[in-house]
């Protein structure tokens, strides 16, 4: 059984991943431990938030599908950082985690050239590469050399075994194993091997890959409680509502969404924290069980809050229901690895949670996964040509970063197979790009988590604006069909008109819009205004427009926001703009494959040895390279030129 490409795991980057591959035409196959939780969303049930939504609306225009399952499976939707700029605004998706999954898993299984196994992965099938450099004849036709031939490999992946026996050749492999790979649950002083929701963990293929010449590492996560809403009272919690008017995540969506429950917020306090302080000895992080595990950051455990945080005297806990169809759930904010005792007795000290009752125990989860620092940024590994990997085994957190680089390591495979040159999104492109180039130059020693704050052009990389960026990659790739592509040109020439209009377009001072100018806290005009300058104010929107009729009621409100934005903070995106024209520069300054940095005279030793282990493509990826400072970087500048 031979397949063009593998994908091991069906989570969100392996589904991402798998899809994309068939729809450029690959024969493809995707492995999951079970066809029950494929796409599963076990540490909280929601898509998007900050960042994280903009990477799902990359994901959508450039024709991947968890937009368009979030939307399918939404039950409530917000904005989030509505009172800050346009650059932060963020949807954030309450799903139902059943509908989800349902989704997403008949997606899989309605798409041509793939197959879905339900079958674990034991072992990846490599062949070497000859000592002299020579790559296999049937290697080299597949385009198995290393990117653009930057890398010499020392093999090339040709292959999986699985538990049941059976091998299967493939021309390309992606590894998405999650949370899986060799995984380990702690709750308390109890620690089992296991996956997450009680999955069996992937066993055996971790050795496989540290055979094959791949150094792995554990992180660790969790995931709080989740108890039965007939336990809670609402009443003492603030009801959080959705928008009033949704903005789907899939830019072609031309339905109705609706917000069907509303979520709640309550808070711990004192009596919460003083039973944490006194049980911290029992929890596996602070009592010395979990050792190598790193955990993520900006997402801690209520432990971790308690002591890093410890002059705060109260942390939001957000009650959030699991779906539509159960009466399980979610808290999130009070992640936890805490013995099951003290879980129920700090969670019953909380407001409205006196009498929770628990259904699922919150727990840490150890697993392993890479330094992805030992990829290129079309997230092939270096020495292992044909090998991918993308999501949490590449040391990131999260769903949408995970489902970002499935589409990416998705693509590139198929394209790798069929001999057509790589695709790498440039950071000043998405969200998605920024997060695979700061994987790949700079490491991590802890789960990644994307934010807007890591991206140097966020004004660019707004929400909105997804499709009017990667509409035209997505479709010139071959994953955005024309329907869809087609209803973008749409919005897009409906935009660039509308916009033409308001700066073309004198206002005059009438009655009617000085009044609301008044009412808007600005100045009325006197003389003629040109439309887009009154819609510059920040007070006026245009929506302010329209009652004004001085703007178009036939326009969407989603087309509405982007006009508004785009008019609004004209001369800040023409600022970054020339900003990313200044910097490509630095990107089309191409580094030889086979430079040695050690030979080079003024280079310090550190960026040298780390110039040597990274291989950057360019002189911008070099100079993002940790250890390399700017007067490394005009060392290269000066070498290069000299070439």
């Amino acid at each position: 059984m031979n397949y063009d490409v593998i994908i091991i795991g069906a989570g969100h980057a392996g589904c991402e991943a798998a899809l994309a591959a068939a729809r450029l035409g690959a024969k493809t196959a995707v492995f999951c431990l079970s066809l029950d939780t494929i796409a599963n969303l076990p540490c909280n049930p929601s898509i998007g938030g900050s960042a994280k939504g903009q990477i799902v609306s990359e994901i959508d225009a450039l024709g991947g599908e968890m937009g368009r399952a979030a939307d399918a499976s939404l039950i409530q939707s917000r904005t989030l950082n509505k009172g800050k700029g346009a650059a932060v605004h963020a949807l954030r998706a309450q799903c139902d985690r059943t509908e989800y999954h349902l989704y997403m898993k008949k997606a899989l299984e309605r798409q041509e050239n793939l197959d879905i196994k339900q079958d674990e992965v034991r072992e990846l099938i490599i062949e070497p590469v000859g000592a002299d450099g020579s790559v296999r004849p049937d290697a080299l036709r597949r385009g198995l050399t290393g990117e653009q031939g930057r890398s010499p490999l020392q093999s090339v992946a040709v292959g999986v075994k699985t538990r049941l026996g059976l091998f299967y050749g493939a021309k390309a492999v992606v590894i998405a194993t999650g949370t899986y790979l060799d995984a380990e649950i702690h709750i308390g002083e109890n620690s089992f091997p296991s996956g997450a929701d009680g999955v069996l963990p992937s066993t055996g293929f971790g050795a496989s890959l540290e055979e094959a010449g791949i150094k792995l590492r554990r992180f660790k996560t969790g995931t709080p409680a989740r108890i039965n809403r007939r336990s809670v009272d609402f009443t003492k919690m603030q009801e959080q509502g959705g928008d009033d008017v949704i903005t789907p995540f899939s830019f072609a969506f031309d339905g109705v969404l609706e917000n069907f429950v509303p979520c709640h917020i309550t808070y711990t306090n004192a009596e919460t924290h003083r039973v944490i302080r006194e049980n911290l000895h029992r929890s596996p992080l602070y009592g010395g069980r979990i050792n190598l595990g790193r955990g993520p950051r900006y997402c801690p455990s209520i432990e971790d809050k308690i002591v890093r945080f410890a002059d705060k005297e109260r942390h939001q806990v957000f009650v959030e229901p699991m779906g539509l169809h159960t009466d399980e759930m979610y808290l999130q904010g009070l992640s936890s690895s805490l013995p099951v005792e003290v879980q129920e007795e700090f969670i019953r000290t909380i407001a409205g949670l006196e009498n929770a009752e628990i259904m699922r125990h919150a727990y840490a989860i150890e697993y392993l996964c890479c330094d992805p620092s030992v990829l290129y940024a079309t997230l092939e590994f270096k020495s292992i040509g044909g090998l991918f990997s993308a999501g949490q085994f590449n040391a990131t957190s999260g769903y949408e970063e995970a489902a970002g680089q499935g589409l990416i390591a998705g693509v590139n495979a198929a394209r790798k197979v069929m001999g057509r040159e790589p695709y790498i999104l440039p950071r000043s492109s998405s969200y998605i790009g920024t997060l695979i180039d700061d994987l790949v130059t700079k490491g991590c020693d802890e789960p990644y988590r994307m934010m807007t704050s890591r991206s140097e052009y966020r004004l660019l990389l707004r929400q909105d604006n997804a499709p009017e960026r990667l509409a035209e990659i997505g479709h010139e790739l071959g994953l955005l069909g024309r329907e869809r592509f087609q209803a973008f040109r749409e919005s897009r020439e409906i935009i660039q008109n509308e916009i033409k209009r308001l700066k073309k377009t004198t206002a005059k001072p009438t009655p009617l819009l000085n009044k609301i100018l008044e009412k808007r806290g600005t100045t009325p005009i006197t003389n003629g205004v040109r439309i887009a300058d009154i819609l510059k104010r920040p007070e006026i929107g245009y929506d302010d427009l329209i009652e004004a009729e001085l703007g178009s009621v036939e326009i969407p409100p989603r087309l509405r926001q982007k006009i508004e934005i785009e008019v609004k903070y004209e001369g800040y995106i023409r600022l970054q703009l020339e900003q990313i024209r200044k910097t490509q520069g630095l990107e089309d300054k191409k580094l030889p494959a086979d430079a040695d940095y050690r030979t080079i005279n003024g280079l310090s030793t550190e960026a040298a040895e780390k110039l040597n282990r990274h291989k950057p493509l360019n002189i911008g990826q070099a100079g993002r390279v940790s250890g390399v400072n700017p007067a490394d970087v005009a060392v290269l500048l000066v070498w290069l030129s000299a070439k």
